[in-house]
């Protein structure tokens, strides 16, 4: 009896380990016109209900228990590919999808399965789709993903022909830039008439406003991941447009079938050409150069690597100058460890520089100033089954910060002058889960663990008072040898976030993020400039921090062809950083004691609808927020509204394919006048006289801005027999030429003739606009 039990037992026992065997499919999804990996594909297992979707490298994986199922692979613009998979031991399976051959009503906006706003449980996330981009309006015919970022809901555009951008209350700094990886300081070409990114090698790109992933810190407001393509690992190909400003080129190809590719861009304006046409002395030009390669050298190991470099000049006649630019090198290790362990290692640098000069006998002098970073990225994903999966890694950046140096030319007034260097050590440890508790409830909760150090080399001073920035006294001072440690800021940055679906078209979500900035802005102005200086956090000048809270409701209609969300937010943000009123910021060496520290509120509501299928598509955002700050020192110590402050933003955006060689785009742009800090008066005592009086910070306010812009795109039939396609882009900018205000100033008031009027203490305000209506043509080619 003894022995038939103990049989029966090991029997029992056997079963249930073969009951809860499992195995697991992993694999990459790729394009198979071009060989690249597709993002957000859905991999869906019909037995089991559920699935997965590709991570940002196209990699899947699903650990199931031992049998047969059919594994469907789908993606928006892809044929559905259905594959039945006998799961008896661990398979690995790339999948390649091919384009679907549509008709004109079948016209869809690529880039995400079609439920995906509704199952996803990310929230206040925005795809930026480079096809529609590419036929939307454009300001001289250039293709911008920055401005087409600008018109989503819950951003704001710092005013026309800029790059920069705020979101949900937080200031343009606030916002981290990246591409592949890497940061990007200054967005902008000629002032932000033209952005950084080179829509012809642009794979996809996503705004995260809220709910942010714990592999993402350093920002307080937003993240802006911008991908290049890897190139065409099947055939040579290329594209090259001519415009009015700026022309560009792109060629891409295998460097070995199907194993390793390249893509390499380069775009450059020629307003400087016309001006030596004209016998003008000015050069005011930019450029920009994008290249990358890749190699697959097995299906457990692939290597990128990928760099960007741009520039502007401004150079007027030989007497004064100024440049700006990027500079960022990302190399990329994707390795598969096991059938469930996917790694990431990036090692990436960065760097921005400005300079500004004057040749005069007098007061010649180069002024130059720059921040570098280098970080190194240890990111992992771990695919426990379809319900559960884990993200955790290790991110150590170096950052070096280079305030200003001047150097004077021969018989100059000027002294040699150099600002303190300053330096920076940031780690951060992170692990986030996302966790299907059922059908219909997701969770997805981690942490950030930062740790800042401000480190030497470098003399710290000891201040009587250090917001005594008319009189600063230094009292004493300490130097710190390279990489001492001066002050360490540890900060912990918990995320959660949530999703419960109460249908097949419907769902809820809510997210709280809190984020850390250790690098801020140096900037007196509204409007961040290419010459403003970025300093680290230090003994005297706290992180900032926001605590952010989300709700949303999301709907799709009619077969999931309209998308329907609404948003509302609150975000809390300390240790804001501003100026003191009247601060000295040009190369003060006590610039600390002009720092002010204080706290902001931030709050709204946004709406979105898009139609993302048929001839038909685009969307409409609308957001009402409000934006103050109070902060010691600053506008007598009251509470006054941020400079991005805007109540009213709307954006209306759509394209219609007319036919096969014909398609059309507009777009319209409302927002509130945004504030601004005029003079309130003057003021007369004995024979002395004050010109301005500012008697409130942002007391007053621009006119409201509004714009509408036309496009149309004409892609003649390819003939048979011919390996390349053209296309003509036809663009209005400002249809209407409403004068748009882009800032304020005040002089003395003049008649039409020029003339001072009276005794010439009264004053005047002038409206500055930069652009009234512009036609523009450009000229495309892709072989």
């Amino acid at each position: 009896m003894r022995k038939l039990m103990l049989m029966t037992w090991v029997l029992c026992l056997v079963g249930m380990a073969q009951a809860q065997e499992k195995f697991t499919l992993n694999g990459y999804v790729r394009d198979a016109s071009n060989g690249e990996e597709l993002i957000g594909v859905t991999v869906y297992v019909k037995e089991m209900q559920n699935g997965v979707i590709t991570n940002p490298y196209g990699f899947y994986s699903l650990t199931l228990p031992k049998g047969t199922y059919h594994v469907e692979f789908s993606f928006i613009g892809m044929e559905p590919l259905e594959k039945e998979v006998n799961l008896n031991s661990d398979v690995s399976m790339n999948i390649e999808l091919k384009e679907i051959a549509m008709d004109l009503n079948e016209v869809v906006v690529t880039g995400e399965r079609e439920d995906e706003q509704v199952v996803n449980i990310q929230m206040s996330k925005n795809e930026i789709d480079i096809a529609q981009v590419k036929k939307l309006p454009a300001l001289f015919g250039e293709p911008d993903i920055i401005k087409t970022v600008q018109m989503m809901p819950g951003v704001i555009s710092a005013g026309e022909g800029t790059s920069s951008f705020f979101v949900r209350g937080g200031s343009a700094d606030q916002n981290l830039i990246l591409i592949d990886e890497a940061p990007v300081y200054d967005p902008s070409h000629l002032f932000g008439l033209f952005s950084v990114f080179n829509a012809d090698v642009i794979k996809d790109s996503e705004l995260y406003k809220g709910g942010i992933p714990s592999r993402f810190g350093g920002r307080l407001s937003s993240i802006l991941e911008v991908r290049t393509k890897d190139g065409n690992n099947k055939e040579f190909g290329g594209e090259a447009g001519i415009g009015l400003l700026a022309s560009s080129l792109m060629l891409e190809g295998p460097i070995k079938k199907d194993e390793s590719s390249f893509i390499f861009s380069a775009r450059r304006s020629y307003v400087d050409l016309f001006l030596k046409a004209a016998n003008q002395d000015n050069i005011v030009y930019f450029y920009d150069i994008n290249a990358k390669a890749n190699w697959r050298a097995n299906n457990k190991n692939r290597f990128f690597l990928a760099v960007y470099t741009g520039r502007d000049n401004f150079k007027f006649g030989d007497d004064f100058g100024f440049d700006w630019g990027n500079k960022t090198a990302t190399f990329r290790w994707n390795h598969l460890f096991n059938d469930k362990l996917f790694s990431n290692t990036s090692l990436i640098a960065s760097r921005f520089d400005y300079g500004l000069g004057s040749t005069t006998d007098s007061d010649g002098f180069q002024w130059d100033s720059n921040i570098t970073e280098y970080t190194f990225k240890q990111d992992q994903s771990y695919f426990f089954n379809p319900n559960l999966s884990l993200d955790f890694g290790y991110h150590l950046t170096y950052r070096q910060f280079s305030p200003g140096i001047i150097e004077p030319e021969e018989g100059s007034i000027f002294k040699k002058t150099e600002l303190q260097k300053e330096y920076a050590l940031d780690h951060a440890l992170y692990a986030g889960l996302e966790h299907k508790v059922s059908d219909r409830l997701t969770f997805q909760y981690g942490a950030r663990l930062s740790v800042f150090q401000s480190i030497g080399e470098q003399m710290v001073y000891d201040y009587a008072d250090v917001r005594d920035n008319r009189n600063p006294e230094r009292t004493d001072s300490t130097f710190y040898d390279s990489f001492e440690n001066i002050k360490t800021y540890v900060n912990v940055e918990p995320r959660f976030a949530a999703r419960y679906i109460l249908n097949e078209s419907t769902s809820l979500k809510a997210s709280y993020n809190r984020m850390v900035q250790n690098t801020h802005l140096v900037s007196s102005g509204t409007v961040p400039l290419p010459f403003n200086t970025w300093a680290p956090s230090s003994l005297y000048l706290k992180p900032q921090k926001a605590d952010q809270f989300a709700i949303g409701y999301f709907k799709n209609l009619d077969n999931n062809n309209y998308e329907i969300s609404v948003e509302a937010y609150y975000k809390d943000i300390q240790n804001v950083t501003d100026f003191a009123d009247n601060a000295r910021v040009f190369f003060n060496q006590d610039l600390i004691t002009e720092y002010r520290q204080g706290t902001s509120e931030a709050y709204g509501a946004e709406f979105m609808l898009q139609k993302k299928k048929g001839a038909l598509t685009g969307f409409v955002s609308y957001t009402w927020s409000k934006a103050t700050r109070l902060v010691p020192d600053v506008n007598l110590n009251r509470e006054f509204y941020a400079n991005h402050d805007r109540r009213n933003n709307l954006n209306v955006v759509a394209t219609y394919e007319y036919s096969d060689k014909w398609t059309f785009g507009g777009s319209f742009t409302y927002g509130t006048g945004r504030p601004i800090t005029l003079p309130a008066g003057s003021y007369e005592y004995g024979d002395g006289y004050l010109p301005d009086i500012i008697t409130e910070r942002n007391g007053f306010r621009l006119r409201d801005f509004h714009r509408m812009d036309f496009s149309a795109t004409l892609t003649p039939r390819k003939n048979a027999g011919k390996k390349y396609e053209t296309s003509w882009t036809f663009s209005l900018y400002n249809a209407y030429s409403r004068k748009n205000p882009f800032s304020v100033y005040t002089r003395v008031q003049m008649d039409d003739d020029d003339n001072i009027v009276g005794d010439g203490t009264q004053k005047e305000a002038r409206l500055i606009y930069l652009f009234p209506i512009l036609p523009s043509v450009t000229y495309n080619i892709s072989f």
